[in-house]
């Protein structure tokens, strides 16, 4: 199977307009005014707190307490924004290493004292270092941008995982989202690709980010596409409105 990359353009377009990264540099400086607004087509605009992507442990939703306290070894943190899950592991001596494509959510990283981290799209990521963990939380499998890219972003996530290693994500299925009938049953137009793909942009003061493909994905979808990857799947913890906690391995029983 090829693997997965994306438009080098779209990824020096993602550093120019680095919305997310800004908005955190803000926030970590004391100068920001405004939260970012967040759009989908999902659910149209919204507002994301900017104090939520600066949360303690404490603050954090049990299901990314759980994955924090089934990390081991050396970990991977994808997509790792303002750097609170790295934090956390490197506090508890654990060898952590965040990633994010966002050159300002990097600045944060290193300014809070994260000694390892790496300025890069994970699907354009090479490494010939293997981790024990990857880490994907706030939804980072929706980094894959669709249904049908799934299978090769985890197999790109494959070339860097020990073959004892673990893949622990968070994701929701967002099926609620759509008008149920009487019997019980959703109306979705199945014309229209997987229920769960979606479009996002953010906005930030007088930034505003091109659109971008993004995916939530649910639970049985993920381990039939994982499995058919080589993966075992664990269903970890459910949340409290059709979210979920996952672990893959390449061998079995290892989450």
């Amino acid at each position: 199977m090829e693997s997965f990359v994306t438009d080098p353009q779209v990824y020096e377009y993602s550093l120019i307009m680095d919305v997310l990264g800004n908005a955190l540099l803000d926030y970590y400086n004391g100068t920001y005014s405004q939260d970012i607004q967040t759009y989908s087509d999902l659910g149209g605009w919204d507002e994301l707190p900017l104090d939520y992507l600066f949360r303690s442990y404490d603050q954090m939703p049990a299901l990314e307490q759980k994955a924090l306290e089934l990390c081991r070894g050396s970990v991977l943190d994808i997509g790792c924004g303002a750097g609170i899950h790295s934090l956390y592991l490197q506090s508890k001596a654990i060898a952590v290493t965040a990633l994010d494509h966002s050159k300002g959510a990097i600045e944060v990283c290193k300014a809070k004292g994260i000694s390892s981290f790496e300025l890069a799209d994970i699907n354009t990521f090479r490494t010939t270092v293997k981790y024990d963990t990857l880490l994907l939380l706030m939804n980072g499998i929706g980094l894959a941008g669709s249904l049908t890219n799934l299978a090769g972003f985890l197999t790109h996530l494959k070339t860097f995982m020990k073959e004892d290693g673990q893949l622990i994500l968070d994701s929701s299925d967002v099926i609620y989202m759509f008008d149920q009938d009487d019997d019980g049953g959703y109306w979705i137009d199945a014309s229209q690709g997987y229920y769960g793909e979606t479009n996002f942009k953010m906005r930030y003061k007088d930034q505003e980010s091109e659109s971008f493909p993004w995916l939530y994905i649910d639970f049985e979808s993920l381990k039939e596409i994982a499995s058919d990857c080589g993966f075992n799947v664990e269903l970890i913890l459910k949340g409290n409105h059709y979210d979920y906690l996952a672990g893959l391995s390449l061998k079995p029983h290892l989450i």
